[in-house]
């Protein structure tokens, strides 16, 4: 069906999205590491409007924004599907995947980039965003049921890149005892296989976005 291609940056948890629902599907891809500082004429020619990764290159077709992605790459192959099969189960969770990127994931980044009272608001806004999110998980092992499905793969994020925003700004979000579904979630989904084999080293991660954090800081803009 044509070669596939993902054009994506060690850093960006939007990309590993796209690897993880790949490696779900079981396809094969070739993955190109992107320069953010020095984007390559081909990111530049497949995402000419956002300038950005991920993109998904299948043939000659770029595709971008990780959750058009994971929608195309469901329709494209269907076996091992993402996202429901019935209408009604299947807008369920492109709601709360479109909930888990306005409201957690964007007030994650804003914790991590920000300070003082922008960053008590951000904490604020984020910590009500997982208790809403919490009780989808209630009496489910995954979002998507016994199985990682669409909304697992949006919000797979959360259970590791959170704790080493908490790392690096120094206070603890994710608790077990204020989120125990959410947290069990998070142990169950990261020790999936195709998960776990998908994930940037902590330590890494710890030393790149604390850095990042005091380049942030010190220039008084958001550079992630």
């Amino acid at each position: 069906m044509g070669e596939v291609k993902v054009l994506g940056a060690f850093l960006s948890p939007f990309a590993y999205r796209v690897e993880w629902a790949l490696l779900r599907k079981g396809i094969k891809y070739e993955y190109i590491e992107e320069d953010l500082k020095n984007k390559s004429p081909l990111l530049l020619k497949c995402n000419p409007v956002h300038k950005k990764v991920p993109v998904l290159l299948h043939g000659e077709k770029p595709v971008v924004e990780s959750l058009i992605i994971l929608e195309y790459i469901d329709e494209t192959w269907r076996e091992n599907p993402l996202l429901p099969q019935d209408p009604f189960e299947r807008a369920k969770a492109r709601f709360w995947a479109k909930f888990a990127e306005d409201k957690c994931v964007v007030s994650m980044r804003l914790v991590f980039l920000s300070e003082g009272k922008e960053q008590e608001k951000a904490v604020e806004e984020l910590l009500e965003a997982l208790k809403t999110l919490e009780e989808q998980l209630k009496g489910k092992e995954f979002f998507g049921g016994e199985s990682v499905g669409f909304l697992d793969l949006v919000a797979g994020c959360i259970p590791h890149w959170l704790p080493v925003f908490e790392e690096v700004c120094g206070f603890k979000l994710l608790d077990a005892n204020t989120f125990p579904s959410l947290h069990a979630w998070g142990d169950r989904f990261l020790s999936v296989p195709f998960i776990k084999e998908k994930l940037p080293p902590f330590d890494k991660l710890l030393v790149i976005l604390t850095n990042l954090r005091k380049s942030s800081l010190n220039k008084g803009v958001l550079i992630y």
